[in-house]
């Protein structure tokens, strides 16, 4: 299995618990292995399953409520 591993510029986080909510949401979506969020640094690292497309994972950042730039 190959991996690929996502860097994503994530705004609206305004704590820690923004940070672990959306680890969590990341993290329960099948072909996601691990999610590393940053409230201080408004970034995401992501590694997923190489089916997994990046505009998946931004669509369910969104649909949590925050915003994804490049």
């Amino acid at each position: 299995m190959s991996t690929l591993t996502h860097h994503l510029k994530i705004s609206g986080m305004t704590c820690g618990g923004c940070s672990s909510r959306l680890k969590s949401v990341l993290t329960s979506i099948k072909g996601v292995l691990s999610a590393e969020i940053s409230h201080q640094d408004n970034s995401g690292v992501i590694i997923t399953e190489s089916n997994i497309d990046v505009s998946m994972i931004v669509g369910v950042i969104v649909s949590a409520g925050f915003n994804v730039s490049n």
